[in-house]
């Protein structure tokens, strides 16, 4: 066991399942604790946050969430947990389906947008695992209407909510009026080097005006394809390119304010939380045209490309670079739309609320 918070048992008791590795585990289980929750985080991986470690179990790595299952049902009788909440549906959620049968605790399952939109593509099994945990879920959260509708064609959902991830309050852009656009555009594309993220088609596509000085592009310096990546930018590599390194949450936002534009070439997703961070941030929000990013992004508040069309992406930077118009209106109105519907807070107060519902019917 790799620690176990230490907070009084009479306060409403959360068995989280997921990747301990993961930043949107440590920031989610963070605001549960902050938001007056007692919470055991069980993970099979090995992250660097408090958790209990479920251990891998049989040869195989899709064997090992099915294997943790009498373990975390050992779990669930030690620390009565009144909800368990797996996140990622093949995986964890799979694992809690198979936990909790015959048990009295009801189960709350978080996707992840990969978990419905790429998982199930992969095999006959992975499709059934990831229907087995959704039809198993007293309640599925999902951020996007997109990607409840999608896992409702996977499986019955018994009940479901779209929740989107969001900002904290804390780092929301108080004043759209003091953001200026810089000289060269300052560009952040905050997904890892992973091909569902195309990160290097925006290489491709942008090298031009990399080369001529008029924009400046940060990427993140990891994910399985970065030094792919790093080879193809070459000489550009610190010369309007920035690689930067993964960063304290409190130092990210910050970071990501420093730039003018968000752009993501995602080849699926849900609604990207990186992508409603910036809009909080007051960045003009720039991404392809694809179903999940469309419930946040339109013609009316930032800009879609076609990513399959040669020159699309380059002909939307070129456009921002010719327009002395400085989006204030735009970044208004995403600032405003942030602060009503994807403040962090106040999303996962409204999770907690589903949770205490949940666990109240199952009493009675």
């Amino acid at each position: 066991m790799a620690g176990q918070t230490g907070l009084s048992t009479d306060r409403f008791r959360v068995l989280v399942l997921a990747d301990s590795r993961a930043f949107h585990t440590e920031r989610y289980v963070t605001e549960l604790l902050r938001q007056g929750c007692h919470v055991l985080l069980a993970s099979l991986e090995r992250g660097k946050m408090l958790h209990f470690r479920l251990r891998k179990r049989g040869p195989f790595g899709f064997l090992h969430y099915a294997m943790s299952a009498t373990e975390i049902k050992a779990l669930i009788r030690e620390y009565k947990p009144h909800i368990v909440n797996p996140h990622f549906a093949s995986g964890y959620g799979f694992a809690a389906a198979l936990a909790v049968s015959g048990r009295q605790v009801p189960v709350l399952l978080h996707l992840w947008g990969s978990d419905i939109l790429l998982v199930p593509k992969k095999s006959l099994l992975h499709r059934r695992k990831t229907a087995f945990a959704l039809h198993s879920a007293d309640h599925v959260i999902g951020d996007s209407e997109y990607l409840i509708q999608e896992a409702s064609k996977l499986g019955q959902l018994r009940a479901k909510s779209v929740i989107p991830w969001g900002i904290e309050k804390q780092f929301v852009l108080a004043n759209v009026e003091d953001k200026k656009l810089s000289v060269p555009l300052k560009i952040i594309v905050p997904r890892p080097h992973l091909d569902v993220y195309n990160n290097e088609l925006i290489l491709r596509e942008l090298t031009p005006l990399i080369r001529e000085g008029k924009i400046a592009v940060s990427f993140p310096e990891w994910g399985a394809h970065a030094s792919s990546f790093v080879e193809k930018a070459g000489e550009l590599i610190d010369y309007g390119i920035t690689l930067y390194r993964k960063m304290p949450r409190e130092d990210f936002p910050g970071f990501v304010a420093s730039h003018d534009v968000f752009l993501s070439a995602a080849k699926s997703d849900s609604s990207p939380a990186s992508m409603l961070e910036a809009m909080g941030l007051g960045l003009i929000p720039v991404a392809a045209d694809i179903p999940g990013v469309r419930e946040w992004l339109t013609e009316d508040n930032g800009y879609l490309f076609d990513s399959g069309r040669s020159g699309a992406l380059e002909t939307v930077i070129q456009g921002l670079l010719e327009d002395s118009n400085n989006h204030l209106s735009m970044r208004k109105a995403n600032v405003a739309r942030i602060r009503a519907e994807a403040l962090f807070e106040d999303n996962v107060a409204r999770t907690i609320e589903i949770m205490k519902s949940l666990a109240a019917a199952e009493r009675q």
